[in-house]
């Protein structure tokens, strides 16, 4: 390994010189520098980007953007990650400070990109919202060359430095797929969906549905897909009374879809009116659902590892903006199937 002391020694001066024209400092005089940056050169000196970094003693602030976070939820996982990345890196003074907006409500994602730019952030991890809002953010992004990572839907027209979650569409075509193996012969199924005053408000599960009627439509265009709209504020005994109305309306079905990370809400139905009969796939192994799965009413969930997109975001950002190292700009998660089996060996935590 070269040393400094090496470098300044090959090229006739002091370790000091040698360590400002390392870091780009004044005060070096053109012969030194050239000097310097020939020995450089011959040695083929690689700098140690972590002892550099510490050495600089700068802080680094992260702003994640995310919709509201609630214990126990799936974006509460993204959070987790994002916070033991900060911890991880503390001694290169990481902060991560978390804003939340209301997913449903674009004015509210504006307001929290305000809030987020007033505190001057070295990067950005968002979650984006309608594509015109999320547009005009980036664009104050790019304009002040904050870099800003992608979680949950990726844009590639935004230009993010990089993006990490699953492939929707193929993970709605993977939902299909399992479907087939063990509900081929259904004629009618059930698709919950969770809106605010008719809206979806992810991309993410638009483009898993998208990937799941493909396959649907492509290999079992028999069966047909009924959807049941549940109003974001739906409080028990309401919610009760809808499934209650639906399968008395649907007899025949005996399985159901979901591409949020709220199938619980069946599944704890189920359990409540002894109603095992049903099927359901949801997604995200959030406390939740895995206590559904556990208990059996709901058969199965594809994970997709919040805790994980959260460390990975942070970790990126302090690659690429702490250390100047080049970052890998799309990371699709794994597509993962979990029953209750297979729901212990899940680690959702595996950082490194």
């Amino acid at each position: 390994m070269v040393r400094i002391k090496d470098v300044a020694q090959l090229a006739g001066v002091s370790v000091g010189t040698v360590d400002r024209v390392l870091h780009g400092r004044p005060s070096v005089s053109p012969k030194a520098r050239e000097k310097v940056e020939a020995a450089l050169k011959e040695m083929n000196y690689q700098p140690n980007a972590y002892a550099s970094a510490l050495a600089y003693n700068k802080t680094y602030l992260f702003c994640l953007l995310t919709p509201q976070i609630e214990d126990g939820n799936y974006w509460a996982e993204v959070e987790d990650g994002a916070q033991d990345a900060e911890k991880k890196r503390r001694d290169f003074h990481v902060a991560v400070k978390t804003f939340c907006y209301d997913r449903f409500t674009a004015d509210t994602f504006t307001a929290c990109g305000e809030k987020a730019l007033a505190e001057k952030p070295d990067g950005v991890i968002l979650v984006p919202s309608r594509l015109d809002v999320t547009q005009q953010f980036v664009d104050r992004l790019h304009e002040q060359d904050i870099p800003f990572i992608l979680l949950d839907g990726y844009m590639p027209d935004l230009r993010p430095l990089a993006f990490f979650g699953q492939d929707s569409f193929a993970s709605g075509y993977f939902a299909g797929r399992v479907f087939s193996f063990y509900a081929s012969h259904e004629t009618e199924i059930m698709l919950m969906k969770q809106v605010k005053n008719g809206i979806l408000g992810s991309k993410q599960q638009e483009n898993r549905e998208t990937g799941f009627r493909h396959f649907m439509g492509d290999h079992l265009p028999q069966v047909r897909i009924t959807e049941l709209l549940l109003p974001l504020d739906i409080n028990e005994r309401e919610l009760g009374e809808t499934f209650d109305a639906f399968f008395e309306a649907h007899p025949e079905v005996r399985h159901c879809i979901t591409f949020n990370s709220q199938a619980y809400l069946v599944g704890e139905y189920l359990q409540r009116r002894n109603r095992r009969q049903v099927q359901v796939m949801g997604y995200d192994m959030i406390q939740r659902n895995a206590d559904c799965l556990k208990q059996g009413s709901i058969s199965c969930l594809i994970a997709q590892h919040g805790y994980q997109q959260g460390y990975n975001c942070v970790q990126t950002l302090f690659e690429a903006v702490v250390l100047h190292k080049q970052v890998q700009p799309v990371n699709y998660m794994p597509i993962e199937f979990i029953i209750k089996e297979n729901m212990d060996f899940y680690h959702p935590k595996a950082k490194d």
